[in-house]
This record gives C-alpha cells, structure tokens and sequence, in this order.
C-alpha cells in the first residue's frame, strides 16, 4: 500500500511539475521597452524604411497610451497612414490597428507575437 501511495504522489507532483512549465510560466513580464523593441523590430522588418532615407521623420515609431494590461505603440507610415500596436503585458500578444486619418477609416490588421521580434 506505501508503493501505490508512493506512486500516486510521484505521479501529482509530476503533473503540477510539467503544469508550471507551460509558456504563461515561462514568459516574463512584458515592460514598455520590450513593447517598443518588438515593435520596432517588426516595423523595420514588415515595412520597406527606404523613402525614409533622406527625411526620417516621416516614418517612425513611437511609444503611446498605457492601460493596465496593454501598451500603445504607434507605427506612422510615410503615407501618412497609423498603426497601432496593442502589446499585451502579460502574453506579448500584440493586436494591430490600421487608421488612416484622411478618410477616417480604421480597421483590424491581424496579430504578432512580439517575443518573435525580439532579439
């Protein structure tokens, strides 16, 4: 009777073992330099910074508004058009929003994991 108890409690602490492993367990928390970093890692990655060669103000990438679980940062485009970046602080999970402020238009443009942009 001792071996199967012996089994039983090698077998939970296994399981919760493995359990605290899981990827929420072995992510950090996410700061706003590391929302920045991602981000600008992505941009500079995803979008052609050429035309922004000799006036590199009119493509950049800045951090903006702070919730409690998410960092705003904000991709401006040489059209003119915005993305913006909300870094989750928890997962790194990083939804992006397209607007384009002469036509007021906005809309949903996928999703990154900002841990696949950082170095």
């Amino acid at each position: 009777m001792n071996f199967m108890k012996q089994i039983v409690i090698s077998f939970v602490l296994a399981v919760l073992f493995l359990c605290s492993c899981g990827s929420n367990g072995s992510q950090r928390p996410i700061t706003a330099e590391m929302a920045y970093e991602g981000v600008n890692n992505y941009c500079h990655s995803a979008f052609d910074w050429s035309i922004a060669k000799d006036n590199p103000s009119i493509m950049y990438v800045a951090m903006g508004e702070e919730t409690d679980s998410a960092y705003q940062v904000t991709f401006r485009s040489y059209t003119g058009a915005l993305t913006y970046f909300y870094v989750d602080k928890t997962s790194g999970k990083t939804k992006m929003v397209e607007y384009v402020p002469g036509l007021d238009i906005k809309s949903e443009a996928g999703t990154i994991d900002l841990f696949d942009y950082m170095k």
